[in-house]
């Protein structure tokens, strides 16, 4: 009996991503907020209204993978709800690539000489966000990490020098479920052995954005 070859190909991808705030001129400042897994980034862009606009430019982009997230019988209508995701364990080398070059290219759409740059990754957005800012193009201003860890196969010499004018903010809520003491201990542990200097940025609340932490960020 003969073996199935597994075999790659690339192919073009419509992407989509949704604007907050001044979308139009040369904003003072530019985020990029990556969602998290479930989330599609049309809803999620919402939690950023307070504080788009005043040179403010909020880009959300979207995870090129999209999926069914109820798990009713029978066929979905036009009221299952639809969420995204970054990546699977799946083809992860590959997606991770692909989503990489994708956020490159849409930095290169989006980016606006002179306006400073925050990156912005909540959850399964997190890990999108940190290998990003390490393995692409983009370097910005400051480096949000909101409700997750640094994913744990990231190269930290790579991101150090990538951080190297980066600042880099950890964010968490003291009732997020989604946390654990180990695995903070652990990613504390990789930052200070790599020499990547962050702050830590806690609220009382669970896993979501945290509307009066996100106005202190956005100085509003």
């Amino acid at each position: 009996m003969m073996e199935a070859q597994e075999r790659h190909i690339e192919v073009p991808k419509t992407a989509r991503y949704w604007v907050l705030g001044e979308a139009e001129g040369a904003p003072d400042e530019l985020w990029c907020v990556l969602h998290g897994y479930r989330q599609l980034a049309g809803r999620f862009i919402r939690r950023f209204q307070g504080i788009a606009g005043g040179g403010r430019r909020i880009v959300a982009p979207e995870a090129l993978s999209r999926f069914y997230v109820g798990r009713q019988p029978g066929r979905h209508g036009p009221e299952s709800v639809v969420g995204g995701t970054w990546m699977t364990r799946e083809e992860r080398e590959n997606e991770i690539r692909d989503y990489v070059r994708y956020l490159d290219l849409l930095y290169d759409e989006v980016g606006v000489a002179g306006a400073a740059t925050t990156v912005l990754g909540f959850s399964q957005g997190v890990a999108a966000a940190a290998r990003w800012v390490t393995y692409g193009a983009v370097r910005p201003q400051r480096l949000i990490l909101w409700g997750d860890y640094v994913p744990p196969d990231l190269d930290m010499a790579k991101a150090r020098a990538a951080l190297a004018d980066t600042e880099l903010l950890i964010v968490r809520g003291t009732e997020d479920p989604a946390l654990n003491e180990t695995l903070r201990a652990q990613e504390q542990e990789r930052l200070e052995a790599s020499g990547i200097a962050y702050r830590l940025v806690s609220y009382d609340g669970g896993h979501d954005i945290h509307a009066e932490t996100l106005a202190e960020l956005g100085g509003s």
